[in-house]
């Protein structure tokens, strides 16, 4: 199993500079024990202009055997099996087991670490790597050189894939499915094209050597940071690479859409996948404590049940549900919808024929998916719900088309600059008949207890408005895209401070036109930040 790395250069920047980033001297040929065989790294040419590492794996299928999956006979005693464990393409073709001594031999230059020079490792320089037998199955997924293309080539690389005869003295046999490639490129670093060969290797093979553990989720988002997540053959990577194991490859596909949406707002993964809150709701606990005379004519204190209060989550949906129901709302998206709640609420109403829950988190949808049930309900009930992830600092062209979209306790996660693209998103491009926007009232905060003066309500909030200022919002957003509004107050409603939290409904005013003139943002798959328990 053989693969070549060249680069070129000049006398100002040598191209054996190739060493130190690979942390091995051109003059000398290196051995390495790899766990199936020994890796020789060596320099075929060693030049100011031209420079080649090659890496040569000799594998020992003895070793394979012993340490793979089967053993002895292998499936169901076949001896055709059993041969096929020494008689096979692994001491020739690129795999798994290549993609690990890369790992192996190459661990610093995959890192990006360059001691003796920390300069030449961000730097981006011609690079051509050789692979003279790569396996490409296709199972129905579009193997052969149109797979190499479609993974490489999004990546900056110029790719040249030629299928390999079966015999070149018998042309009637036809092609093998075996490849050379070759890749080039001026615009990859020499640390992200050893990640990129890690992962797309054995994507290409479609097996592995060794048992996929969950770990192995893992090991593909830390060699995929910062391009698997954007690249448009992700989910074919992560089903391949996993070995077509759909528990891993659906949780690799989750983080890996976090990751891509964190990205798109230049945030860290950790700021944004905080939708599920495991603080209780701000409901009181439906008790009270009096005191009583016993028998003994001592007084002893009881606890005896009190008339239960709504809590203001509560009202906070029997007021949503309201404003809907006002709409004439059927078809409602529920943006930020955090661990399910409002749906549930909207599931009990039969008018609602079919609801969208969005959310940035995929541990809110996880959640939302177990406490709605919707593994249990009758078929007809579920299919009126659809969860999906996303965040609405960008267009969702899944959001069109819906009578009614609702933004419980969502935009006070966001930043202020981002605002006008969750506007836009949603009132511009989605544009459904009505929108219900709830947020916190600032000004009622004075009334809670356990509040400190100064703090907001929740940790992830990045404001909260006074009544002014949301009326003020409101009216922008409904003038800027042709919507009326009407504000109503959610909760006890305090003489000096206002209600407890504040909504906005929003429906379509023909007679206004929209004055909206920026520019849209690209389509994606995005919804709102955050969303605290509602």
């Amino acid at each position: 199993m053989f693969m070549s790395i060249s680069t070129t250069g000049s006398a100002e920047s040598p191209a054996t500079d190739l060493g130190f980033l690979l942390h091995k001297h051109p003059g000398k040929v290196q051995r390495f024990t790899t766990s199936h065989g020994e890796a020789h790294v060596f320099y075929p040419e060693a030049g100011d202009e031209v420079c080649t590492a090659a890496l040569l794996l000799d594998i020992d299928p003895i070793a394979l055997v012993r340490k793979g999956r089967g053993h002895g006979r292998g499936r169901g005693g076949s001896p055709d099996f059993a041969l096929s464990q020494y008689v096979n393409d692994r001491p020739y073709a690129a795999s798994s087991l290549l993609a690990v001594a890369l790992r192996t031999v190459f661990r610093s230059a995959m890192k990006g670490d360059c001691q003796r020079r920390p300069e030449l490792p961000g730097q981006v320089r011609p690079l051509r790597i050789e692979l003279p037998a790569v396996p490409a199955n296709g199972a129905g997924e579009g193997g052969g050189p149109a797979m190499v293309a479609r993974l490489f080539e999004p990546l900056g690389w110029r790719v040249e894939a030629t299928a390999i005869p079966l015999d070149e003295d018998f042309p009637e046999w036809g092609e093998s499915r075996y490849l050379r490639v070759v890749l080039a490129s001026d615009a990859v670093r020499l640390a992200d094209a050893l990640q990129q060969l890690y992962v797309l290797l054995p994507v290409l093979d479609g097996a592995k050597h060794y048992w996929v553990a969950p770990d192995e989720v893992d090991k593909l988002l830390a060699a995929g940071e910062g391009w698997l997540a954007a690249h448009p053959e992700r989910a074919l990577i992560a089903r391949r690479y996993l070995s077509r194991r759909w528990s891993l490859t659906r949780a690799a596909m989750e983080r890996l859409e976090l990751a891509r949406l964190a990205e798109a707002d230049d945030r860290e993964v950790e700021e944004i996948d905080n939708a599920v809150d495991d603080r209780p709701d701000d409901e009181n606990s439906g008790y009270e404590t009096t005191e009583t005379t016993g028998t003994t004519g001592t007084t002893e204190a009881t606890v005896t049940p009190a008339p239960r209060q709504p809590s203001l989550a509560e009202q906070r949906r029997t007021a949503i549900l309201a404003a809907l129901r006002d709409s004439g709302a059927a078809r409602v998206a529920d943006l930020g919808c955090g661990q399910g709640e409002l749906i549930g609420e909207l599931l009990k109403d039969a008018r609602f024929t079919e609801i969208l829950g969005v959310d940035v988190s995929a541990r809110a949808l996880q959640a939302a998916n177990r406490k709605l049930r919707l593994a249990r309900l009758p078929e007809r009930q579920a299919a009126r719900v659809t969860l999906a992830q996303g965040a609405l600092t960008y267009t969702d062209a899944r959001l069109k088309g819906y009578d009614a979209a609702v933004l419980c306790e969502v935009i006070e996660h966001l930043d202020l600059p981002r605002l006008p693209a969750l506007e836009y998103a949603v009132f511009g491009a989605a544009r459904p008949r009505a929108v219900v926007v709830t947020t916190p009232n600032v000004e009622y905060n004075v009334r809670w207890e356990s509040l400190p003066a100064g703090r907001a309500r929740h940790a992830d909030h990045r404001f909260e408005w006074s009544r002014a200022e949301f009326e003020a919002w409101a009216g922008k957003v409904a003038a800027a895209y042709g919507y009326a509004v009407e504000l109503r107050p959610v909760g006890p409603e305090d003489p000096e401070v206002g209600p407890p939290t504040q909504l906005a409904l929003f429906r379509t005013d023909t007679s206004t036109p929209v004055t909206d003139t920026r520019t849209p943002v690209s389509d994606t798959t995005t919804t709102p930040e955050g969303g605290e328990t509602r």
